[in-house]
């Protein structure tokens, strides 16, 4: 799999758990320790263990890619997965504001998600509904 598509599953596994401002940043012009960064925040303990738990599942059991190394803990409020050419960071925000990741990196321009395609304004579908069956005789059939 491409950095560039794993990457992308990161942010779509950890938007999965209510991950909140997840950054995927594009490092390969400044860094050649990797090629990806994301960037997750979580509000608790339970949930950074979601966030993490469903981004390792997911792609070891649909994708059977496992992260390299795994460094930090829940408890400590910061969890980085290396997967040699995505680095995903999952921390609480107040972690997340103090380190200030995305300001390290400046200079790495980031991924954006694609938009959620919208419905054209003043269209409704209409349901579908089974047709009544006709009450009375068959009629015969003609020849």
């Amino acid at each position: 799999m491409d950095s560039k598509k794993l990457a992308l599953l990161c942010r779509e596994f950890a938007e999965n758990r209510k991950a909140e401002n997840v950054v995927v940043l594009d490092v390969r012009k400044i860094s050649s320790i990797t090629d990806y960064f994301v960037i997750a925040s979580g509000s608790s303990e339970p949930h950074l263990r979601a966030i993490v738990d469903e981004i390792t599942d997911c792609l070891r059991e649909d994708h059977g890619v496992r992260a390299r190394a795994t460094d930090g803990n829940i408890r400590a409020s910061w969890q980085v997965m290396d997967f040699f050419d995505v680095i995903v960071h999952v921390m609480r925000q107040d972690v997340r504001n103090h380190y200030d990741l995305e300001g390290l990196w400046g200079d790495a321009p980031q991924i954006l998600p694609k938009p959620a395609k919208a419905k054209a304004p003043g269209k409704v579908a209409k349901a579908k509904t089974a047709k009544p069956k006709a009450k009375g005789k068959k009629k015969p059939a003609t020849k």
